[in-house]
């Protein structure tokens, strides 16, 4: 590296970055301008509002380590970055060429044995807008830029790894595959960051399809997904929902975990014919017969009479919300002839009188809530829980608080809402929400047709505006992004799907996230080697073949980026508890080699820069709690209390030094 190569690549990267800056600005001015415009219509200035939105935010999100890299080629000179940049003045000419195009792709993937046309590969280290210093790698597999990545401390968040993305990463990232994509592989391998740049690249390629539906990344736990939070926006990417299975039913914040055994309970297929059997025990019949007093009669409603409406309410192959007007209206049906038979007559118009009446009856609407009630899902789980599981064969799901939800419910509760149905709730709000909108034009109208009356003139607001068309035009707009909208939206449908730690998905798990991407584009990331949970997955043709048969595709990553390699034998001891035949990922790094001690504060081993973390059979760092992060330094406490997969988990989790401390 010459004094004079280097200034000639500050000035690039300077460049680049003023051309940057000039881009932002003009979409700064125009999306001010379309925000100040109140002559365009509504819809052209909502479109326009949120494309430049989208812009601003992209270029806002490249400002750090805009330009990482550079590769020659066949005469052609290639900088890489974070986002494309063009001369609009010379036919949009590259200047700045976006990690995710395929100009980009030899700058990962070109080796000594296949250089794809790479005469040159060189890497920048800059700071801020600032270029330190380059190297140039001679195209090996692992670069010097990624051991310097490696080696540097770790922060409390995830990075993006733009600059670093190796070949066997990068395969899987651009994988043009449309179905469900399974990434596996052991600690350390980055299997995580490889998912998250697969959804960035997925936004790039598919960006029209994907900015309408939004991606929604499913992770094990808060922490976790904290952990990885920042990594989307700082690629320019924002249409993102991030959530824990306990998070995946509006309504619902939990992770609570039921025991093992509920765990499989739950989670497995069974539960759906348990939740059609607690909605069959609320369509009921009544003990004792239910007197419905007529104007001139009094009707018993009798269990074989209920019986009947029941049988033809149920014939309608509705879900039990929808077929509640059904059994309203069968109700009604069988008690026709009874009430005839007490009144003691029998013709058209009098049939047709008593029937008016039944429909509208008191009685009649008291008894359809009693025999076949309007249920929300939490209602009917509570119902199941505080006792009716008794009589349906299950009474280990007896608890004393049956709406102290737990992570395994949510599954439950999202199947719930499938059988049963709309309540009714939302319709309700929307009709009441548009008779005041109505009902305030109309207030409207008649204030201006008074202010027009004290000027007798002829021509009324009313003859000109409707109100109905008044209540649309002042119908609020749903402002919220598109994340905060599908989070809290059970059935919006997302264009793509990731899932992180999958293998502790149950079946019932899978089964909602099938709803929430019924075009089954998935990228799915896990280890079986590291799965805890008892209802999670054992073999991932299982558990994807009933939703998606053959169209999905696997990849597994072999390279452990983050562990030293000494670490990684220490933990081979686990692994080979959970499967002797299986062969941990090969690290490319070496360290010191763990640290036993016994009986001491594991705080003391507190590093003075870096990241730590405490991992302990129960808590507050658990092995679950610590699944997917990744620590400078880890003091593990008493592997031998923890379970192979959880001290697979917990002594994987260091990238530069691990303690293990034995109380006893």
């Amino acid at each position: 590296m010459t004094t004079g190569e280097l200034f000639d690549e500050q000035q690039r990267i300077a460049f680049l970055h003023d051309r940057l800056d000039r881009e932002r600005a003009a979409l700064q001015a125009d999306l001010d301008a379309a925000l100040k415009d109140g002559h365009e219509q509504r819809w052209h200035r909502e479109v326009a509002v949120r494309t430049l939105s989208e812009q601003v935010s992209r270029l806002n999100s490249a400002g750090e380590n805009l330009c990482f890299g550079r590769i020659d080629r066949a005469g052609e000179r290639v900088y890489v970055g974070r986002v494309g940049l063009f001369d609009t003045d010379n036919d949009y000419e590259p200047l700045l060429t976006d990690w995710r195009a395929p100009a980009a792709r030899p700058f990962y993937t070109a080796t000594a044995a296949n250089p794809e046309g790479v005469t040159l590969r060189r890497h920048f280290r800059t700071r801020g807008r600032r270029l330190e210093g380059f190297h140039d790698d001679e195209l090996q597999l692992t670069s010097k830029a990624l051991l310097d990545a490696l080696d540097a401390p770790r922060s409390r968040t995830m990075r993006d790894i733009v600059a670093t993305i190796q070949a066997e990463q990068d395969e899987v990232i651009r994988l043009p595959h449309r179905g469900v994509l399974v990434i596996e592989g052991g600690p350390g391998t980055g299997k995580t960051a490889v998912a998250l740049h697969r959804v960035a690249y997925l936004l790039y390629t598919q960006r029209e399809r994907l900015s309408r539906q939004g991606v929604l990344v499913v992770g094990p736990n808060t922490g976790f997904l904290r952990y990885i939070g920042d990594v989307l926006p700082s690629l320019g990417e924002t249409d993102v929902v991030f959530a824990t299975p306990g998070e995946l039913f509006p309504g619902v914040r939990t992770d609570r975990e039921d025991t093992p055994a509920l765990q499989a309970l739950k989670g497995g297929l069974g539960a759906v014919d348990l939740l059609v059997a607690a909605i069959a025990d609320r369509q009921e019949l009544p003990a004792e017969p239910l007197a419905v007093e007529l104007e001139d009669v009094t009707v018993a409603l009798t269990a074989e009479l209920a019986e009947r409406a029941r049988r033809r309410a149920r014939a309608a192959g509705l879900r039990h919300n929808e077929a509640r007007p059904v059994f309203h209206r069968a109700l009604v049906d069988v008690l026709v002839a009874p009430a005839l038979d007490l009144i003691g007559e029998d013709w058209p118009e009098l049939a047709a009188d008593v029937r008016r009446e039944l429909t509208g009856h008191p009685d009649v609407l008291r008894a359809v809530d009693e025999l076949w009630p309007l249920l929300t899902p939490q209602a009917l789980l509570a119902d199941l829980y505080a006792g009716r599981c008794h009589a349906l064969g299950h009474p280990e799901l007896h608890r004393a608080d049956p709406t102290a939800w737990t992570v395994s419910d949510v599954p439950l509760l999202d199947e719930a809402a499938e059988l049963l149905g709309s309540d009714g709730t939302a319709e309700r709000r929307a009709a009441e929400e548009r008779r005041r909108a109505v009902e305030y034009a109309q207030g409207v109208l008649h204030v201006i047709d008074s202010d027009a009356a004290m000027y007798e003139d002829d021509l009324r607001a009313v003859d000109l505006v409707h109100a109905e068309w008044l209540a649309d035009r002042h119908t609020a707009v749903d402002h919220r992004v598109l994340a905060e909208r599908a989070a809290a939206d059970r059935e919006w449908t997302y264009g793509h799907i990731v899932v992180d730690e999958a293998q502790e998905l149950s079946e019932m798990d899978w089964r909602l996230l099938s709803r929430r991407g019924p075009n089954r584009s998935m990228t799915v990331v896990g280890d079986l080697a590291q799965r805890q949970s008892e209802a999670g997955v054992r073999d991932w043709g299982a558990a994807l073949g009933p939703l998606v048969g053959d169209r999905w595709q696997y990849r597994r990553l072999t390279v452990n980026y983050r562990t030293p390699a000494e670490i990684m034998a220490y933990a081979a001891g686990a692994l080979a508890e959970l499967d002797p035949d299986a062969v941990p990922p090969t690290s490319v790094r070496h360290g010191e080699p763990p640290l036993e001690v016994v009986a001491t504060d594991p705080e003391s081993f507190r590093p003075a820069t870096g990241t730590f973390a405490v991992i302990t059979p129960t808590g507050p760092l658990t092995p679950r709690a610590a699944k997917g992060l990744e620590f400078d330094v880890v003091v593990v406490v008493d592997p031998e209390r923890m379970t192979p997969a959880e001290r697979y988990v917990a002594l994987t989790r260091a990238t530069r030094r691990l303690v293990v401390v034995r109380t006893w």
